[in-house]
């Protein structure tokens, strides 16, 4: 990781990808540490800005979560990536390690589900349930060891935790993540529970530069934490 704090991927005109760090809020209330908060110094120093320094978050992932965001530096960028997000025209593709064997190479997945009132947590319902939303995901088996996966995953739909969720609901919880069931440790050693990693990485991104109009795609290298577990 750089100095900064993150990975600058990508950068032209008004419009930046960066590689978040497990274990950092996208974004965060005044006076904690944030990704948002982050690039925004970042900017602010480097272009030499007084004053406040506009960014806009259009997405998120989770505080254990690291991988490819994008983010803006004017209004009109902004809602032209806010755009594509709503018509489901940025690819996402994400790599998650989880635990056990997945017997097929490939398939769906499809739960209804919601978040538990009060907790940040998610969890499986029958789909007439008070407040149920439907969860597809797509899977593609990328190797397989003894006792875990590595999954490449494309997501239909968006829920909270949906990945972690879907994957834990059928007996294979990303390591690290103990919030659904993980017994595995993963990433660096801490004593604070909300800077723990899990094994859920955003790969890669695909979009249309919102004033070039170009195709952008943005790998995401994966972070020193999954070094050591490269036996794939």
């Amino acid at each position: 990781m750089s100095p900064v704090g993150f990975d600058l991927l990508y950068e032209n005109g008004p419009c930046l990808v960066v590689n978040k760090p497990g274990g950092l809020l996208t974004q965060g209330p005044p006076g904690i540490d944030s990704l948002e908060l982050r690039v925004k110094q970042f900017v602010k120093e480097r272009d030499n800005k007084s004053g406040k320094t506009y960014l806009s978050v259009l997405h998120r992932l989770d505080r254990p979560v690291s991988g490819a965001l994008i983010l803006c530096k004017n209004v009109r960028a902004a809602r032209r990536v806010a755009d594509q997000f709503q018509r489901r025209e940025i690819e996402k593709v994400y790599w998650a390690l989880v635990e056990g064997r997945v017997a097929d190479d490939s398939g769906t997945w499809t739960d209804f589900m919601r978040k538990i009132p009060d907790v940040a947590k998610a969890e499986r319902v029958d789909p007439d349930h008070p407040g149920a939303k439907k969860g597809v995901l797509h899977f593609r088996r990328v190797a397989e060891m003894p006792d875990r996966s590595l999954l490449e995953i494309r997501l239909e739909t968006g829920r909270m935790h949906q990945i972690r969720l879907q994957a834990a609901g059928r007996g294979h919880a990303i390591l690290g993540d103990f919030l659904y069931g993980s017994t595995a440790l993963f990433g660096p050693a801490t004593d604070d529970p909300r800077g723990r990693w899990i094994a859920l990485h955003a790969k890669s991104l695909r979009f249309q530069h919102p004033m070039t109009r170009d195709e952008v795609t943005i790998e995401a290298p994966l972070p020193r934490p999954w070094w050591p577990e490269k036996r794939f």
